[in-house]
């Protein structure tokens, strides 16, 4: 028994339409994000100032601590905030693409397209260095998990 053709092609357009349904929700998941408390810029906008921990010239190596670690989870999730709403855009961008077909993406959104990518495969290498050195540091210290 041969298929018929026509099947195909019936499933390609119920695929696109899938992809393009998808796509739909996924633009309103960056929108609700990026309108949300977790999104970027405001992620970054909420701070606290050293200052506001015990005064701007006390000497208060409780309050130093707390401030630095403030700061590198505030950093860290200002990056995390910024990679998952480019994750989501690349996604969106890639289902998009996939549904016009790669030839009829224009230039613009390709070239977006290879910025989140480049900037994902970057982020990706800093994070394993970093664990790598971490774990050099841990080995170097005699320290082990668990």
């Amino acid at each position: 028994m041969v298929a018929d053709p026509g099947d195909g092609a019936a499933d390609l357009r119920r695929g696109v339409g899938a992809l393009e349904k998808f796509k739909k929700r996924v633009d309103a998941l960056l929108a609700v994000f990026e309108g949300s408390a977790a999104g970027g810029s405001k992620v970054a906008s909420q701070t606290v100032s050293r200052a506001s921990l015990s005064g701007s010239n006390a000497c208060f190596a409780e309050a130093d601590g707390l401030y630095s670690q403030y700061s590198r989870v505030h950093g860290s999730l200002v990056s995390l905030s910024r990679s998952l709403g480019e994750q989501i855009e690349y996604l969106s961008l890639g289902v998009h693409a996939a549904a016009v077909g790669f030839d009829n993406v224009d230039d613009d959104t390709r070239r977006r397209f290879h910025a989140i990518q480049g900037r994902m495969d970057r982020d990706r290498e800093r994070a394993a260095w970093l664990e790598q050195q971490r774990d050099n540091d841990r080995s170097d210290s005699g320290w082990t998990a668990g």
